[in-house]
């Protein structure tokens, strides 16, 4: 048995281990910050890399879209590998996961914020250094995020004490997706007030964001793996291959691929700089600050709502319900959105409201899908006496920029057909893109959500099967550990 599981329970032996507690607060805490910390980082990659490729390095966006495609799609590949050389690896105290939340984060950020330097006026050279960063970012970032989420698993061998921690870590990791949103706030700011140019407004992102989130994200170190691993004697293939056995996992992998790849035909802020204001009424906004605005009203209720994912999740039936509620809440919402429009006043504030009941229920579904995850290890140990923390997680990294690989073709190939031109200012398009930018925006969406339903239909969440699972897990290490006592004495 490792020493933090010791750790962890000697202070409670007259505790029927069913009923023990292993996540103190104080290490929550500090994981959940550093999830935080790695999101800054992460965020700013995947809301702005693409971006600052085309609008502000002036790259052609279908090339971007189509070499963003491919670079990700490529990086994709590694995340299996990782995961299950992950597996297979132990560190020399015993751990699993833990050595890596220290090891890659410098690295990570180091990296973040090359990619966001501008190195001379030729841009083929500056898209060279950016890909080539990129592949070595991701790497390094595989073995971080494997590693990260992963401790949700081996945090504890109980399900219900694993989703708290995949609440609380998900409020996180969304509070550090959320204050990137600050970005185009201090963007408008520091070029009206300071006069600075985009290359060096993100080049300092790079270095805030990128590295100094990446620091942050090391106190996610303080969690303790309080789950005993064997190690792992199969052969790479086998340790990747044992996804067979996981038909929870991959149901949920298909269906957040269909959601995500459709998520955002068109992003966010080629919709919102379609034009040169917003009136919000109290005030007129550029529209990189009305992203902000519209984003903060919007976002508030699903925030807030994440603090109560288990006890709805307790509520309505399980995660599996939430993440049902909140795909139908999505379809039907959207689609009275688009009706409404995004023309005026009154409307805009409908479509904030509307969208702001939308996200209560979706900022529960990173949580319902990691609790489901966690829970779906235990079901694979059973089958197979193998935990697959490497595996298991780094399927949610490698869907995660599939489906980004997949999104930014999707929206590179729209921005193509809307003939979108880099070198005029977004609210100074055509008539092609002011009329579709609204309909791809706030409906295109819906195509995911809908095949996203029909997928995650067939996962099964029954809390009796996942009791009994737990409970024949705990009598079978408590059997290997009284077989190993025996061999030592």
């Amino acid at each position: 048995m490792s020493s933090d599981l010791t750790e962890n329970t000697e202070q409670d032996l007259t505790i029927p281990p069913q009923r023990q507690k292993y996540v103190k607060n104080g290490r929550l805490l500090s994981y959940a910050i550093g999830l935080g910390g790695q999101n800054v980082s992460y965020g700013y990659i995947s809301q702005w890399l693409f971006y600052y490729l085309t609008s502000v390095l002036g790259i052609n966006s279908k090339i971007v879209g189509l070499m963003t495609s491919i670079t990700r799609t490529w990086d994709s590949i590694n995340d299996p590998i990782v995961g299950a050389l992950v597996d297979r690896h132990r560190f020399k105290n015993g751990e699993k996961l833990r050595p890596y939340l220290l090891a890659t984060p410098p690295i990570i950020g180091i990296l973040t914020a090359l990619m966001f330097i501008k190195t001379g006026s030729n841009i083929k050279v500056s898209v060279i250094i950016v890909f080539a960063c990129y592949l070595l970012w991701d790497l390094f970032y595989s073995f971080q995020d494997v590693a990260l989420w992963g401790m949700v698993a081996l945090s504890s061998p109980h399900s219900e004490e694993r989703a708290k921690v995949s609440q609380w870590v998900s409020i996180g990791a969304g509070a550090g997706a959320t204050l990137v949103m600050a970005f185009q706030i201090l963007r408008s700011v520091m070029s009206n007030q300071l006069g600075m140019d985009d290359f060096k407004i993100f080049a300092f992102f790079g270095l805030v964001f990128g590295l100094g989130g990446e620091l942050i994200s090391m106190l996610a170190h303080r969690m303790k793996e309080a789950v005993d691993v064997p190690r792992s004697k199969e052969n790479l293939f086998e340790a990747i291959f044992v996804l067979r056995h996981n038909k929870t996992l991959l149901l949920i992998s298909a269906a957040r691929f269909f959601k995500d790849a459709f998520g955002t035909m068109l992003p966010w802020a080629y919709f919102f700089e379609s034009r040169e204001s917003f009136n919000f009424g109290f005030a007129s906004f550029d529209g990189g600050t009305s992203q902000v605005v519209y984003s903060v009203l919007m976002g508030v209720p699903g925030a807030l709502s994440m603090f109560f994912a288990t006890k709805v999740s307790d509520k309505v039936g399980g995660m599996k319900r939430i993440l049902i509620i909140a795909q139908t809440t999505a379809i039907v919402l959207r689609t009275v959105c688009y009706f409404i429009g995004f023309d005026s006043l009154g409307s805009m504030y409908a479509v904030i409201a509307l969208m702001a009941i939308v996200a209560i229920p979706t900022n529960m579904m990173d949580i319902a899908h990691r609790s489901l995850t966690s829970d779906s290890i235990d079901e694979v140990e059973l089958k197979t006496g193998k935990r697959t923390e490497g595996i298991s997680f780094s399927i949610q990294n490698f869907i995660s920029k599939i489906s980004s690989a997949a999104n930014s073709l999707i929206s590179g190939y729209i921005l193509s057909w809307l003939k979108y031109d880099n070198t005029k200012k977004n609210y100074l398009q055509g008539a092609l893109y002011m009329k579709w930018q609204w309909p791809i925006f706030i409906a295109g969406p819906i195509i995911g959500e809908v095949l996203y339903l029909i997928v995650i239909a067939f996962v099964r969440d029954d809390p009796e099967v996942r009791a009994q699972i737990e409970a024949q897990l705990l009598e079978r290490r408590k059997a290997l550990e009284e077989k190993m006592t025996e061999v030592e004495t």
